[in-house]
């Protein structure tokens, strides 16, 4: 199986392991299940906008909830909340639920909560709801470049 996440993995080198799934995951214990990870394992990439279109894609582990304020704080924006869905595949050029912190179709600032840094291997969306893929922490830094703070609720 192709997807945009996995093109550009292979583009760059990166070994990787697609986990394909039986059905689309609408969360993140379902994808979980699917995959036979651990959700803490995995990133979850949500798109944040400011009220000038300004925006960030900020990556928590699985269970965890992004703290929009916290992102703000960062930036400087008045206000910030997640994307709609339409603005998310126009940035992203991938849809809701199959985002990952690689592959974009445009570079948008990374951050990342620093708890995923204690996983030596992390799972991502893959760019389809049918799998995900896993790979190493530290290829994953390698590939994003993020920034790390506390962006969790």
């Amino acid at each position: 199986m192709q997807t945009p996440v996995t093109f550009y993995l292979e583009q760059e080198g990166v070994e990787y392991r697609l986990l394909p799934h039986t059905k689309p995951a609408k969360t993140i214990d379902e994808a979980a299940l699917e995959r036979g990870v651990n959700p803490e394992q995995m990133v979850k990439s949500i798109l944040l906008r400011d009220m000038g279109g300004f925006h960030v894609l900020a990556c928590v582990p699985g269970p965890a909830q992004v703290d929009p304020k916290k992102v703000r704080a960062m930036f400087g924006c008045r206000r910030m909340t997640c994307a709609d869905a339409s603005d998310v595949e126009k940035v992203t050029g991938l849809v809701i639920g199959t985002v990952a912190p690689v592959g974009l179709k445009r570079p948008l600032p990374v951050i990342f909560d620093h708890s995923i840094k204690k996983h030596y291997k992390v799972n991502i969306s893959s760019g389809d709801r049918m799998a995900g893929v896993e790979l190493e922490t530290e290829d994953l830094l390698l590939l994003c470049d993020p920034m790390f703070a506390d962006i969790c609720r």
